[in-house]
This record gives structure tokens, C-alpha cells and sequence, in this order.
């Protein structure tokens, strides 16, 4: 990422010819209709506008022309060359569509607000060179109605973990602002940093924006500060340096949402200030993901946190002239307010029921607060524990379960669950990618996804505001990675929140990435270059089990093998499902015209049971967001990975009870069922497995009980086979029974049901 990354014309359509342009807008308008001819932009052309409120975007289109061919635009010439921004009354375009009208002999750009007149900008500087050039400007011919489809399209960063210059900041608003992304999620604060400054308690920034370095150590494996060791490392906003970016965005029209975590996530304030903790004892800043013996709720049941709170509050509002106010909400570890004797007491005297109507209780009392300052509060959809405040709006990022709890009950709500909008995750082999959290969203991923549940009826889709993405940095450090995580995702998420559901288009949109793609390689900015990794998929069909292979790659050819050798472009080449009838290992490889190959192969093994290809059957559904390849995943002969998000099926609201039908008669002795632990996402070891058996499949026999004896507080990912033997016998079906079990003691949801995932029912 570099200092003039983005100017606004950034990276757009590349022309390779003037004889054929080609409009490749992102994301795509709802009408573009293209006609005969170019206008040229040369020294001869002008800005014209009558409304005072569009002069800065004259100057945001001027100075973008300028930076890529020098050419000054006369905002006073009466010359006929004109490009006329012009405010309207049009109830089609609603509050930020526009209407662009290109013609030899002008530009239009026809708006009810301002936004629109941006927005109609960045189309029209979507079909200039990316870069300084010398050649003409030349605008194709067309006529272009459009307006997005959601009011809140967003982007977020977190620059606790990792600080991020002004100059970083303003460049992330102009490709934002460049794929009329309209809402900046900025996560101000967290546990390893404050980064905004609060005139009133200079501590915040003093101490609590600055850590000791441990950059040479894994996230979560860094030791915590000694006293005597300099904190160097890290770094805050001035109020002014807000200011500035706070109107940089508004020329732009990109709302900037700032976010005050509370109550938990906010050890950098107890390291500033020990006195508003349960504990009340002096911490050091953490140095990354440790945090053993740390202090990270505010304490509930102390006055002094929320006078505290008001005051931070008060100075951040008159910064931000946005109507939210994020407050966070979200992995509130209670355990210290059990142990607190102030916080029992607020329990007590003001007749709640536990500590999730405590958090409750301190969410309503910030809300109560904002709004007597005429601002709404948006938090993570924890916020609905122990009862949502009364107005507050919901970010749901635990998948879109809360979103949809939230707009049942009339709230607005804004889906970025973390499949697919965690961009943080991996986009593409992750042997291959820069390092990330983990999880992976592709961008094809990002393209499908639609933010309306169908649980929602019509009235209550009413209150999806729309989507945003999530940039957490724990391991994002430098500009550069940062860029290269968002780029192309943001692309695809742009136009999934702009542009009509009906017309996306894979296809189209690949079409039209090419030419951004152009413009990222000649601005040098780091960017994925596409998901070559080859996804291999079982498919169970008439009880025959097949391969499916899919390269996201644009227009890429899939080679593979099934002998254990690297594939090349001399091994056999993909072209229709592969039959798999013994086991063994696919491995492939993609390869396109543009970019050369796959870095690595991907690869997939298959074991063939006596199950493998029967039908499943499920007492209890499974989980819409972890249904892996479907029901059959239990029975394609494919073992998952530590990987949580493929191959495994979730369970939360039930056990797991699966009946296979094996098709006929088959002599069986050993039955077992794969199962994962991963202490971070919630999901825990079964407390136990049963495996009952029939001849006739309709009376059931217990074969054996199994259980568990995988330790609840085992950190680490793992994987693990519930095995049941017994005398050989002939049998039709097979029932299998996994109880579930509670998040242990110590552990975020204590006391919570876990989820239960599971792989393979092996038969044997």
C-alpha cells in the first residue's frame, strides 16, 4: 500500500484500446445501456454546477483527473465541452443513485443527493486508465441508471491489534469510497490498544495505545510485559488528525462509525486505569492473545465506569457525526463479575438475574446515555444476551442467527457473519497465502452470498440494513497485507450490496474483474490473483460415490491423479465427475492463461467403507451454517481436517442421531464416528457415543456405548474416533448417537451448549 494507493480513480478500467472500450463498472449498475462514440476529457473540458453542496465533488473529480493525466478541468469555463453535476428530484434514484449520461459532446451526472453525484463519478472514473498516462481520456458513449439495493454497505478495520497511519487510513476510504462502499467500521479500541485521544484521560493514550514489541512471536504464544520492558510499540490519532479524516471520508460519502468496546475487550483502558477492573490491580498493555491473570471487563457494578464511559463517549460523538455509535458487546468472559462483590450487588439491587442481564443493564445504561445525545448504538450480536436495549441496532457476526433473532423483534440489523465476511480468513490455499487467523472465504464465496435470510418474512427483511466485511489484524501488520486481504474480496462484496440480486453473475463479474485486476498490477498494489486452489468434492449419487473438481480461477483448466504423483498439464485433464470405487488420492492442479498454476496441489483422500454412498437420516437437523456436503457427509469417505469450516457437520440446538441405511445385508463388526474438538469456536467432544444396530432396520439393538475422554480443556484442535467393536453380525441399518456437551468452566460460554461436530461414520 502506498501513498497515493488510491485516488479515488484507482485501479479501475484499464482501456488497451480507444477504438473498443470496454465498461467494466464494479459493482454492476442496474441499467447501462452502452451507445456509439467517446467523449474526451482534454484541457478544453469543464466542470459545471449550480449547487453550492457539489463543489466537493467537482474538486474530488478534478483532482483525480489531474493525478492521471495532468489536465486541469476549468470549474469556471462556459466552453460547450462541459461535464454538468446537477442535483434533481427523481424518486427512482432515491437518496444515492444517479443517473450518468455520457455523449460526444458531454457528461451529465444527475443526482437527488450528493452521494449520487459521487457515485455517478465513480463510474464514469471506472472506465479511465488506472494510472498517469499521456494518451487520451476517452469516456465510452452511455446512458446509466443507478442506486444500490442496501443503505449500509461497509467495511471495517481493526487498528487495536496493529496500528495504521492517517495516510493507510485515508487510502482504505478511497477504495472503499471507488466501489461505493458507504460505511467505515473503524475499531478504535480493544484489548492490546487505545487509539483515538481523549482530551480527559490522557492515559488512554499515554499508556494504553503502546505495548511491548513482540512482533517475532506467534500471536498467541507472546509472553505477556515484564515492568522495566519499554512499550514501543503502537500509536494513536490525535483528535485533529479525526477531524481530518472524518471530512476526508464525508467528501467521499463514506460514513465513518467509530468503536468504543465495552464492557469486555478493553484491557488497554484497565492497563490505563486498574481502578475501573473488578480486580482494581495494575496491569501491563498485553502483548497479543495471552491473557492469563488479565483484567478485560469493565467492572459493572462501579458508578466510576460509566461516568467514565459518558466522558470518552462525549468527546468521541462530537468527532464523529455519524448517527451510530458501535459499543462492541461481544465476548464478555462473566467470570469476573461472579467474583466481584460490586457487581452482585448491582445484581442484586436492581433485580436482575444473572450476570447476562448485568450485561444487559450495562448496555442499556450506554444506550440511554448516546441517545440523549442524539445517537443511535449498533454491537455484536452478544448484545442480545439478557435483553436487547430498546433501539439498539445488531451486528451479527456469529453466523446470521442473531441478525435474524434481532429483525423478528423490529431491530435493524447489519449482516457480516464470519463465512463469508471475515476477511481476515484465507482466499486461497492457505499453504500458499500470507499467514491469517484461519477459516476461508474465497471470493466466490464472498460474490454468493445474499444478506436477507429466508427466515425473514417481507416486513422483517425490512430491517436488514445490509452487510459488511471484517478486517481483524491480529496477524495483519503492514500495509501491504492489509491490502492484499481486502483486494479483490471488497470488489465482490460491493456489488452483493449494491447491485440487484437477480442480475449477479459469477461469470460476468470475473469478465469484468479483469480489467481491475490490470489496474491493481500497474499501481503495484498486493492483491490475491485469484482462489486457484482445486476444490475436490464428494458427490453421492444412486449410491455411487464421484468426485466434483472446481477451480474458482478464471477460465482455468484442472489436471489431476490418482496414483500419487504431482499433476501436470500432461496428466489426465478434468472434464466430468470421477467415479471412485477403492480408495485412494486425487490430487490436482489448476492452471490458467493469465496466471500460471496452482502453487501447490491440492489433494484429497477417499476411503471406501461398507457405508460409503448410503443414505443418511437425521433425527435433529443439522446446522445451516455447518452442513459441510450435505447429509451424506457422513458417508462420502471423506475424514475432515482441524479446519472446523468443511467437512464437518455442527450441531448446537440437538445431538446427533443418524441413521444409515446400508441397502441391503452386510456383515458388520466395527462401527465408529469421527469427531472434532476446538476449544476457540465452541465446539467440544461429545460426552459420549452410541451405536445401536438392525437386521430389519426397525428394531434397534445397543452394541456399545462409548465415552468420552478427550479433556474439555484441551486448547488445541483435535480430532478423535469414537470406536465401537462387537461380534461380527449381519445387518441393514445403523444408528448412531452423539450427546452433546456444555462449554467447560473457565471457558467464554461456560455453562453453554457446545457444538458437536462430526466427519465420517466408518463401517467396517
Amino acid at each position: 500500500m502506498r501513498l497515493s494507493f488510491f485516488l479515488i480513480a484507482v485501479l479501475l478500467v484499464v482501456q488497451t484500446t480507444v477504438a473498443q472500450p470496454v465498461v467494466s463498472i464494479i459493482p454492476q449498475p442496474v441499467k447501462l445501456e452502452l451507445k456509439n462514440g467517446t467523449f474526451v476529457i482534454d484541457q478544453q473540458t469543464a466542470i459545471r454546477y449550480k449547487d453550492r453542496n457539489l463543489k466537493g465533488a467537482a474538486e474530488l473529480l478534478s483532482s483525480t483527473i489531474r493525478s492521471i493525466s495532468g489536465i486541469e478541468l476549468n470549474q469556471k469555463s462556459t466552453d460547450k465541452k462541459l461535464i454538468v453535476l446537477m442535483l434533481a428530484n427523481d424518486a427512482e434514484l432515491g437518496n444515492e443513485g444517479y443517473k450518468l449520461s455520457v455523449k460526444p459532446e458531454g457528461v451529465i451526472i444527475k443526482a437527488n443527493r450528493y452521494a449520487g453525484v459521487v457515485y455517478g463519478i465513480q463510474s464514469l472514473l471506472q472506465t479511465l486508465p488506472a494510472i498517469r498516462t499521456n494518451a487520451q481520456l476517452q469516456v465510452p458513449c452511455m446512458e446509466v441508471t443507478d442506486y444500490p439495493r442496501f443503505a449500509w454497505r461497509g467495511m471495517h478495520l481493526d487498528v487495536s491489534r496493529h496500528f495504521f497511519s492517517p495516510e493507510v487510513i485515508k487510502e482504505y476510504i478511497d477504495l472503499m469510497a471507488a466501489y461505493k462502499m458507504n460505511t467505515f467500521h473503524w475499531h478504535l479500541v480493544d484489548d492490546q490498544g487505545w487509539r483515538i485521544e481523549i482530551k480527559k484521560y490522557p492515559n488512554l493514550t499515554q499508556v494504553g495505545a503502546w505495548r511491548v514489541d513482540k512482533l517475532d512471536t506467534e500471536w498467541r504464544s507472546r509472553a505477556q510485559a515484564k515492568e522495566g520492558e519499554p512499550a514501543t510499540y503502537g500509536g494513536y490519532y490525535t483528535q485533529d488528525q479525526i477531524k481530518n479524516i472524518v471530512a476526508y471520508a464525508q467528501q467521499r460519502n463514506v460514513t465513518i462509525v467509530p468503536e468504543i468496546e465495552m464492557p469486555g475487550h478493553s484491557a488497554a483502558v484497565l492497563a490505563s486505569y486498574p481502578k475501573l477492573s473488578c480486580t482494581q490491580q495494575p496491569q501491563l498493555p498485553m502483548t497479543g492473545g495471552n491473557y492469563t491473570n488479565m483484567a478485560s471487563n469493565f467492572c459493572a457494578g462501579n458508578d466510576e465506569s460509566f461516568q467514565f464511559l459518558q466522558d470518552v463517549l462525549t468527546e468521541v460523538i462530537e468527532l464523529f457525526p455519524s448517527a451510530y455509535v458501535h459499543i462492541g458487546g461481544d465476548e464478555v468472559e462473566k467470570d469476573s463479575w461472579k467474583k466481584c462483590i460490586r457487581c452482585q450487588a448491582r445484581i442484586k439491587s436492581e433485580n436482575l438475574k444473572n450476570e447476562d442481564e448485568l450485561q444487559s443493564y450495562f448496555i442499556k445504561r450506554i444506550e440511554k446515555f448516546l441517545i440523549s445525545k442524539n445517537k443511535k448504538i449498533i454491537g455484536w450480536d452478544e448484545i442480545l444476551e439478557g435483553g436487547l436495549a430498546p433501539q439498539a441496532a445488531v451486528m451479527s457476526w456469529r453466523g446470521e442467527t442473531g441478525g435474524i433473532e434481532a429483525a423478528k423483534m423490529n431491530h435493524d440489523v447489519v449482516m457480516t457473519p464470519g463465512v463469508p465476511c471475515y476477511f481476515d480468513h484465507y482466499q486461497d490455499d492457505p499453504a500458499t497465502e500470507p499467514i491469517a487467523i484461519g477459516g476461508f472465504n474465497s471470493l466466490k464465496r464472498v460474490y454468493d452470498y445474499e444478506p436477507v435470510p429466508k427466515e425473514l418474512n417481507e416486513q422483517q427483511a425490512k430491517h436488514v440494513l445490509g452487510a459488511q466485511a471484517n478486517l481483524w489484524t491480529e496477524w495483519i501488520s503492514t500495509p501491504e497485507h492489509l491490502e492484499y486481504m481486502i483486494l479483490p474480496r471488497l470488489l465482490a462484496l460491493a456489488e452483493v450490496v449494491w447491485s440487484p440480486g437477480s442480475t449477479k453473475d459469477w461469470n460476468n463479474f470475473n469478465e469484468r474483474l479483469r480489467y481491475h485486476f490490470k489496474g491493481f498490477d500497474q499501481k503495484g498494489l498486493h492483491h490475491s490473483k485469484g482462489n486457484f486452489k482445486v476444490e475436490i468434492k464428494p458427490i453421492v449419487r444412486d449410491k455411487r460415490l464421484y468426485a466434483s473438481l472446481f477451480s474458482e480461477a478464471y477460465h482455468a483448466e484442472i489436471f489431476y491423479t490418482t496414483d500419487g504423483t504431482i499433476p501436470t498439464t500432461s496428466s489426465q485433464k478434468y472434464t466430468s465427475e470421477i467415479y471412485i470405487d477403492s480408495s485412494l488420492t486425487i490430487k490436482a492442479i489448476a492452471y490458467t492463461n493469465i496466471y500460471e498454476k496452482s502453487a501447490k496441489p491440492s489433494e484429497q483422500s477417499f476411503a471406501i467403507h461398507k457405508a460409503v454412498g448410503d443414505d443418511v437420516v437425521y433425527e435433529y437437523p443439522v446446522s445451516k451454517y455447518y452442513k459441510a456436503d450435505g447429509p451424506n457427509t457422513l458417508t462420502d469417505g471423506i475424514r475432515g481436517t482441524t479446519s472446523h469450516d468443511k467437512n464437518w457437520l455442527g450441531f448446537n440446538d440437538n445431538d446427533l442421531m443418524a441413521t444409515i441405511d446400508l441397502g441391503e445385508t452386510k456383515s458388520i463388526h466395527r462401527v465408529s464416528i469421527g469427531c472434532l474438538q476446538n476449544y476457540r469456536a465452541w465446539i467440544f467432544m461429545p460426552q459420549s457415543v452410541k451405536v445401536e444396530i438392525s437386521a430389519d432396520g426397525k428394531s434397534f439393538i445397543e452394541v456399545g456405548i462409548i465415552s468420552n475422554k478427550i479433556s474439555s480443556d484441551e486448547k488445541n484442535s483435535v480430532i478423535n474416533d469414537f470406536v465401537v467393536e462387537f461380534k461380527q453380525q449381519k445387518i441393514k441399518s445403523i444408528r448412531v448417537t452423539a450427546k452433546r456437551n456444555i462449554c467447560p468452566k473457565g471457558h467464554s460460554g461456560e455453562g453453554q451448549p457446545a457444538w458437536l461436530f462430526a466427519d465420517e461414520v466408518v463401517v467396517e
